[in-house]
């Protein structure tokens, strides 16, 4: 798998197919593998005539493993993002982020909408400024001995993905402390690049997309049905809806 550094932190991606590009963000606890390559979506995009690329977010997957939380500030996070489309060579692209990959493209399309074509965001609605996402619970979680002394239902069923994923659980912890700046209400309704959100119906951590929707201009709302967090990444009806804001974005 290619790797390039950004600074001292190696970062992991895939880079596959041709035509215009599209850069997927992975979400948290999550990897490229995981969250785009397994539930088909870079076979997918690239059916559609796309360049798919998506990177292992620092922490995640096979980029580094760092275990200070300062490190993990969201704007750093996506600092990587724009790093890998300097690597690459590409001016400007279309970026898909699912939840912390979501928050980490809602402030690219903030700080660097020259470098966006259009914003997706999946997995996160108002969420986004109001929090609500994975907090010290999941943090605590991620560092306990074993799953059989986690209590928390949200830090058991991230600790169980963790698990799963076979993820370095220190740094996790580290990225989840670091990474919980909250967007504001005046920033997101800064964002000027084409913007769709897309969440589950059934999602109790993003948060309510129309609530977003409200407040990025001109957004496009996407419900997935009967979907919750985690059953939304794959879904057929996120799947078209992207192919859809895809076709007709300016």
């Amino acid at each position: 798998m290619p790797s390039f550094h950004h600074g001292d932190v190696e970062i992991a991606y895939l880079d596959e197919g041709e035509g215009e590009p599209i850069l997927l963000v992975h979400g948290f606890a999550s990897t490229k593998n995981v969250n785009w390559a397994y539930p088909g979506w870079v076979s997918e995009l690239r059916r559609l005539g796309r360049r798919v690329i998506a990177l292992d977010n620092r922490g995640h997957g096979e980029s580094s493993k760092l275990y200070d939380s300062a490190r993990y500030e969201i704007a750093i996070m996506a600092s990587d993002v724009i790093a890998l489309m300097d690597h690459l060579g590409i001016p400007r692209a279309d970026v898909m982020g699912y939840s912390l990959g979501a928050r980490m493209t809602a402030l690219l399309a903030l700080e660097q909408p020259a470098r966006l074509r259009s914003a997706i965001l999946g997995g996160i609605g108002i969420g986004m400024i109001t929090g609500g996402g994975p907090g010290e619970n999941v943090a605590s979680a991620l560092e306990a001995a074993s799953l059989d002394d986690v209590t928390d239902p949200v830090g058991r069923t991230f600790r169980a993905f963790a698990d799963q994923t076979r993820s370095d659980r220190k740094a996790l912890a580290a990225c989840l402390r670091g990474s919980r700046r909250l967007m504001t209400g005046a920033e997101a309704a800064a964002i000027p690049v084409p913007t769709l959100i897309a969440v589950g119906t059934k999602d109790e951590i993003a948060g309510s997309a129309k609530a977003l929707g409200d407040i990025i201009p001109g957004s496009k709302v996407l419900d997935i049905p009967d979907r919750d967090h985690m059953r939304a990444v794959g879904d057929k009806v996120y799947k078209g809806g992207v192919a859809e804001f895809l076709s007709v974005r300016p």
